[in-house]
């Protein structure tokens, strides 16, 4: 069977953020983030799980590829720089949602405006 010339890249859009795995890119309206390796993946994981609550342990081992060792911080770490990069990049929404004692969630919300 001959190869086709097409190629499908997968492309995760959550409001305004987009983010293509394929391309190593994610845009914010448009515009493209400077994440690093380890920040991609992980919003990449949380996006292909948009609206689900994935645990500590999963993500760890989804990113980094290995069972998470008690203590490690790394995934709230990794977290907490996304959501500063994102709020830059844009304002208006939060997208990664923490449900203590279980895991993080990634589901776009437009902030409510300040008065």
């Amino acid at each position: 069977m001959a190869a086709t010339s097409e190629e499908t890249h997968e492309v995760l859009s959550l409001g305004p953020l987009e983010i293509a795995p394929d391309q190593h890119l994610a845009r914010a309206s448009g515009h493209a983030l400077t994440l690093s390796i380890r920040e991609l993946k992980l919003l990449t994981e949380l996006a292909r799980r948009a609206d689900r609550i994935v645990s500590r342990e999963e993500l760890f081992e989804l990113v980094w590829e290995r069972a998470m060792r008690p203590g490690d911080r790394s995934v709230d770490v990794y977290v907490r720089k996304l959501r500063v990069k994102l709020d830059v990049a844009l304002p208006g929404w939060y997208f990664i949602h923490t449900h203590f004692g279980f895991g993080y969630r990634l589901a776009p919300q437009r902030k409510p405006p300040v008065a």
